[in-house]
């Protein structure tokens, strides 16, 4: 998924700006971003924001749908380029056809991870299916360490089968928890993972006492200890906890994103499909990808790639999360 937005920018509620929800909770509120174009379908983004880049290495989290494509004309994100980063997409309902420069055709369905690694540099294209009558899921962005921002180009599909749980159940597509291992490699320690809650149900789940974590909603009346989070809302919890009560009080099942990982101690430049650490390599890369190299081509794909936008007028600063 490309990003269309410049300068990211997104208000934080939490008992005030900026300030810690009740439980040490912090809630981002999503904002709403066309993907482009004169029937564009619209996303919610939660991160990143004025007041949190980063969940661990998670850094940018796209929440759509469920969206009718008869109405919407659904997803069609022309090729573009990535640098510094791995895509996590997974869906709730629909399709995505994927193409890449690494040759890969794939196909995004609900419930299986495709997770593609740009490192020095990769390209792309999206679009929906013509079998998809609703589409609706998450776009996740992981930012690589430096020590592994040029590695080379990759592509990982993984179906995880649903663990049962008392009032529940888990999908572990990265990381660990329930007992349940992703084998999808990554680069950073992770944790992501699909959650399902019964009606009225309380759930409590023991996680890593160094990561940090990220609760995204997309449906039900959830509590996260305690805090209420509404669909769409990402709660935050800072490290040091070693469980987290997730509580649906509503009388229909809830859905919910989990997301984690160890604090990521560097400083990142993000600007539209790249992660770098300079103002200078983004540059660079805007450049390689005007002219044609670094990033290969999309075979298959019916359309012109996408241009980089115009950079701003200023340098890009580094960016990490509040200390």
């Amino acid at each position: 998924m490309s990003n269309t937005e410049a300068v990211p920018v997104t208000p934080v509620h939490s008992g005030g700006a900026g300030v810690p929800a009740p439980a040490g909770i912090e809630v981002l509120t999503p904002r709403d971003v066309p993907l482009g174009g004169p029937r564009a379908m619209r996303v919610r983004r939660t991160l990143p924001q004025r007041s949190r880049t980063l969940i661990g290495a998670w850094c940018f989290a796209d929440h759509y749908g469920p969206d009718d494509v008869a109405s919407s004309g659904g997803m069609d994100v022309a090729p573009h380029p990535h640098i510094g980063l791995q895509t996590v997409s997974w869906l709730f309902s629909g399709e995505i056809e994927h193409r890449d420069s690494l040759g890969i055709h794939a196909y995004v369905r609900p419930g299986e991870l495709n997770l593609m690694t740009s490192g020095h540099g990769i390209c792309h294209s999206e679009v929906s299916t013509p079998a998809t009558t609703i589409l609706h899921g998450v776009q996740l962005w992981v930012a690589l360490p430096g020590e592994h921002r040029d590695t080379a180009r990759d592509f990982q599909h993984y179906a995880p089968a649903p663990v049962p749980l008392d009032g529940g159940e888990v999908r572990v597509f990265l990381g660990t928890l329930a007992g349940d291992t992703s084998p999808v490699r990554t680069f950073t320690p992770l944790l992501g993972a699909e959650l399902h809650l019964a009606p009225d149900a309380t759930l409590t789940l023991d996680v890593a006492s160094d990561f940090e974590h990220g609760v995204l909603v997309d449906a039900g009346d959830v509590l996260l200890d305690g805090t209420a989070l509404k669909p769409a809302e990402l709660g935050y919890a800072a490290p040091g906890r070693t469980t987290l009560t997730l509580t649906n009080r509503a009388a229909d099942p809830a859905r919910l994103i989990l997301l984690g990982g160890p604090p990521f101690g560097e400083e990142i430049v993000m600007w539209w499909n790249f992660i770098g650490r300079s103002h200078e390599e983004v540059v660079q890369a805007r450049d390689a990808w005007m002219s044609g190299d670094r990033f290969g081509s999309v075979e298959g794909y019916d359309g012109d790639p996408l241009p980089a936008p115009k950079l701003p007028t200023v340098p890009l600063k580094p960016r990490r999360n509040p200390r």
